[in-house]
């Protein structure tokens, strides 16, 4: 269900269920779990999460649930939110590859990675008005957060999904590619980002999490970012990027 590989300090998890478009159960959340952590205790500088077959994540697997007896709590409280949290903090840039349907957990796996590129076609909203259920893992947030209340309540009373190019340009990821070049282009950053300076990359995924948590205003922001470049000027890849540059040549970067 959870495949990790590991190539030139680039961990690649793949949710590998397809007949079932990825969707999550308990085991399976529990297998992210641990990719995440075999993950960084080899110590990789970057990592990409993608989905296998038509689809990124459906959400969560319903197949066999009985809502008499769900215990919502356990699943959401006790699996998910640990999950996403674990997946926000991992010491490396993250990045994601979006297409299909990008659903539920499946979202929140995404609102999880640092920089999320999506198909085209990919479908992402808020289908569980047919459920009669609501939104979770952190949709709200990222909807109200950046489409505003009513677009935010249209996309939940309506069931009405946005295709990739809709949801980058309502700013809620990075960037929308066609469906044939989304994969690769989602490599091709992490690999560069795991040859860069991901320290200084951390100092920036740190503060970014600071100021959204907690509402940072512009001069608290301000000090914090000269507190975190103070700290950097201790490393050795800010005395090899200071030093590539003066030697007018390419620098060797190390993450440390």
């Amino acid at each position: 269900m959870i495949d990790l590989s590991i190539h030139d300090d680039v961990a690649t998890i793949v949710l590998n269920a397809p007949s079932r478009l990825n969707a999550l159960d308990e085991q399976a959340l529990h297998g992210l779990g641990m990719a995440y952590d075999e993950a960084e205790a080899a110590g990789v500088r970057a990592l990409v999460l993608r989905g296998e077959g038509r689809a990124f994540c459906a959400g969560r697997d319903i197949s066999g649930v009985d809502p008499r007896d769900d215990d919502v709590i356990g699943y959401l409280d006790g699996l998910v939110t640990p999950l996403l949290q674990r997946m926000s903090r991992f010491p490396a840039p993250t990045f994601a590859t979006a297409h299909g349907a990008c659903l539920g957990v499946g979202l929140g796996l995404l609102i999880a990675t640092d920089v999320v590129y999506v198909a085209e076609s990919a479908k992402i909203g808020s289908p569980f008005a047919a459920l009669g259920a609501t939104l979770d893992s952190g949709g709200h947030a990222l909807f109200l957060d950046r489409l505003g209340a009513h677009k935010t309540l249209d996309l939940i009373y309506t069931g009405r999904l946005m295709s990739g190019t809709e949801a980058v340009q309502s700013g809620l990821f990075s960037r929308v590619l066609p469906d044939d070049e989304v994969a690769q282009a989602t490599t091709d950053a992490a690999t560069a980002a795991a040859r860069g300076a991901t320290a200084a990359f951390l100092a920036s995924k740190r503060l970014v999490a600071r100021i959204r948590d907690e509402r940072l205003a512009l001069w608290d922001a301000v000090g914090i970012e000269n507190a975190a470049q103070a700290a950097l000027c201790d490393t050795d890849d800010y005395r090899e990027g200071f030093a590539a540059f003066q030697e007018k040549r390419k620098p060797e970067f190390r993450g440390r």
